[in-house]
């Protein structure tokens, strides 16, 4: 007897995806603790590894290289990672606070998120200067500022540490490997440079500094900063096309509000990584070591990554803290403009080529553990078996959402002996978005939709689930009215189960309230996964949208790109994708560029199509190609599609072109396919791919279209012309 999944019982959460949590994490998915639930909250999808930023600034590495996929970890860790920043911990409640207002509970959690470099007390600073962290921000406009810039560019880098003077080297290099010219000046508020390094080490780097073009100003600070120049404090103007801070280490404000005890704005915490609260643990730049006082640098994060991994398992278990204590001195390797580095130990130094290459073989080794993950055993089956269980089970994960459903051939089966309806109130049946009402002198419609998760976060699986059961009512034209939720939670501790189904509950009635519906009850159930679904109805106030009407001539319009199903099953099977195919995306910002397009709700485009619009529908499971087929099966209509056309989420034909597709995308092909002509590839693969909360696919006047066109682009709705309605014969042809 097969055993079924074990219950959470407790939480843990890392607020930050600096390099000990990446690591915590990795380990992690090697060996999970049964009974507890992670979870990584981060502002993007995509964390900078900070060893290798000098070497991107300087050009020497592709932005990629340096990038840790945050969502393909976490996948890979089984943990739910929020898109989020964190704001506040409420320790009385065991809940971390976001920006976005929602809540995290914990019974264990750990704080790295890094050290700020901005210079919030400069004048002019926040409207026109760049910090160098957090790296993320810093690397973009850096790599745009690269591209744009003009034949002499001139930058003023404020802090003159191994930071600054690292990043100014890279930076000469770089615009010098360009062709530029650049001039670039270096700023330093104390007497001397390069506090911290061996007499040695520090003639190196200030000749390396002359050599590179580099002017060290000491002594002085900014004191405002212009879109053009930075004003200092002995008066002097120099003018600036970049403005850089890389002085010193500023904690996130947040922090002092915790009530935990802090050495300035940092977190104290002591050998176990335990701070004041001994839930609360810290680790990283924003850690300070109490018992061992030592310098922000990533090499103590990376060694705190394994005795943090331990102390969380134990901190919700049971069991003994482990002790770490920091190396007295660590090997200081700086990089020297070009793939020349120098090497400070115990106030030794020594320096070369070499040394870029041994940097090089650590920073590489280090992201080659985010690079590709080991295939974790899938349990054996039970023997003996019936015959045929291996191939239902198939070789990949089973998709979620639409790509759940049952297939079109299957379901037609199924619904085709069902009656006709036999009210007089009830207008219509099985065929259409959803089922058509008369209550008086109002016409209603009602219809029903649920998701399987796909993800482990059960707030932004409500969120989906509500705007996907929603497409149908928006589909024919309706107001939505009210809703009722049917919800079936995982196993779960009580104190979980009630902090889920209230997560999933505020999230869905959020998207509910803002449609203008109520959620007015409804029915729940444990089992094995995840799944919310809503029953909903809406109120016409005019003719209800059906997918029949098409007329020939009509055009064909589209409301959201189309991949979600090729986007979420690369996401579940820990695709790499390749990025010469993606546009240069990781799996990760790739995923979080699908769900914003699928969060969005349709309201906006229906009312603009409903006035106008012959037939409408929303492309959910069946794909484009399958819910135009449904379009102009009934009238015996034909249609011309352009591929070029087609809208396509950020990734989603570098995916397809990959082979990566759906679990259900066969059967999609296998019920309409045969009724497509021309064309081949990844486009056309994407045309039977399902979707989850998907687009409106409209028929619309071909002498109204262009209006409408322009009234969702003044909306800021996306809407494309895709093809033409045809007479005949019954076809998809492809151009």
């Amino acid at each position: 007897m097969l055993m079924p999944p074990l219950p959470l019982t407790r939480d843990i959460v890392l607020i930050g995806g600096g390099h000990a949590h990446a690591l915590v994490l990795r380990m992690w998915g090697m060996d999970p603790l049964p009974g507890a639930r992670i979870t990584v909250i981060n502002p993007g999808p995509v964390a900078p590894y900070t060893g290798m930023l000098p070497g991107a600034v300087a050009g020497h590495y592709t932005r990629d290289a340096m990038m840790i996929d945050l969502v393909r970890l976490a996948r890979f860790a089984g943990a739910r990672v929020v898109l989020d920043r964190a704001c506040g911990i409420d320790r009385a409640a065991g809940q971390v606070v976001l920006i976005s207002g929602r809540r995290l509970r914990y019974d264990a959690a750990s704080i790295d998120i890094g050290i700020a470099s901005d210079l919030p007390d400069v004048p002019g600073y926040a409207a026109h200067g760049v910090a160098a962290k957090p790296l993320g921000t810093y690397a973009a406009r850096w790599e745009d500022f690269v591209q744009t810039c003009g034949p002499a560019p001139q930058l003023v880098i404020t802090g003159a540490g191994v930071g600054g003077v690292e990043l100014a080297l890279a930076s000469a290099h770089r615009l010098r490997t360009a062709g530029k010219a650049p001039c670039i000046t270096l700023l330093e508020r104390g007497a001397q440079a390069l506090p911290g390094v061996s007499a040695g080490t520090r003639n190196t780097l200030l000749a390396a500094l002359h050599d590179h073009g580099v002017q060290l100003l000491t002594g002085v600070s900014a004191a405002q900063v212009l879109a053009d120049a930075v004003l200092l404090t002995d008066g002097q103007r120099l003018a600036s096309d970049f403005t850089l801070s890389v002085a010193g280490a500023r904690p996130q404000s947040w922090l002092a509000q915790t009530g935990l005890t802090l050495t300035d704005g940092f977190v104290d915490v002591g050998s176990t990584l335990q701070s004041s609260d001994p839930a609360i643990f810290a680790v990283g730049d924003c850690a300070h070591l109490s018992h061992a006082p030592c310098p922000k640098a990533g090499v103590f994060a990376v060694r705190e990554a394994p005795f943090l991994l331990h102390n969380l398992r134990a901190a919700v278990s049971g069991g003994a803290m482990r002790r770490y204590h920091p190396q007295r001195d660590y090997l200081k390797l700086v990089s020297v403009g070009g793939k020349v580095a120098v090497a400070d130990k115990f106030g030794l130094r020594s320096g070369g080529g070499w040394l870029w290459g041994l940097k090089d073989r650590i920073d590489a080794k280090f992201m080659a553990k985010f690079a590709t993950y080991p295939a974790m055993p899938r349990p054996a089956l039970p023997q003996p078996h019936a015959s045929g269980l291996a191939e239902a089970i198939g070789d990949k994960p089973m998709c979620g959402g639409c790509g759940a459903k049952v297939g079109a051939g299957a379901l037609r089966a199924a619904l085709g002996g069902l009656a006709a309806p036999q009210r007089a109130d009830v207008l219509s049946g099985p065929g259409d978005d959803a089922a058509l009402l008369r209550i008086g002198g109002q016409q209603q419609v009602i219809t029903t939709d649920h998701l399987r998760s796909f993800c482990h976060d059960p707030a932004l699986m409500a969120r989906l689930a509500a705007v996907h059961a929603l497409g149908d009512i928006w589909a024919m034209g309706a107001d939505p009215q009210a809703a009722l939720a049917q919800i079936t939670l995982p196993r779960l501790s009580d104190a979980l189960q009630a902090d889920m189904l209230a997560e999933v509950m505020q999230a869905a009635s959020a998207v509910f309230r803002a449609a203008g519906a109520d959620v007015v009850g409804g029915h729940s159930s444990v089992g094995d996964e995840l799944t919310i679904g809503f029953t909903v109805t809406g109120l016409l106030t005019g003719p209800a949208r059906l997918k029949r009407g098409a007329q020939p001539g009509d055009a064909i319009v589209l409301t959201k790109p189309l991949g979600s199903g090729v986007v979420l099953a690369a996401e579940m099977a820990l695709v790499q994708p390749r990025l010469e195919r993606t546009g240069g995306l990781m799996m990760g910002e790739i995923w979080a560029a699908c769900i914003a397009s699928m969060e969005r709700p349709l309201a906006p485009a229906a009312v603009l199509l409903r006035a106008r619009a012959h037939a409408m529908t929303d492309v959910t499971g069946f794909g484009l190609a399958g819910h135009l087929w449904e379009m102009l099966e009934p009238s015996g209509l034909g249609a011309e599609l352009s591929l070029a056309a087609l809208p396509l989420l950020p990734g989603a034909e570098g995916l397809a072109a990959q082979g990566v597709a759906s679990t259900l995308a066969p059967s999609n092909r296998a019920a309409v396919g045969w009724q497509v002509e021309g064309g081949a590839g990844p486009r056309v693969d994407l045309l039977f791919d399902p979707q989850t909360c998907g687009g409106l696919l409209a028929c619309v006047p071909a002498a109204e279209v262009e209006t409408v066109l322009a009234e969702m682009a003044a909306a800021g709705e996306l809407a494309v012309r895709i093809g033409t309605v045809t007479a005949g014969p019954g076809r998809i042809v492809l151009d």
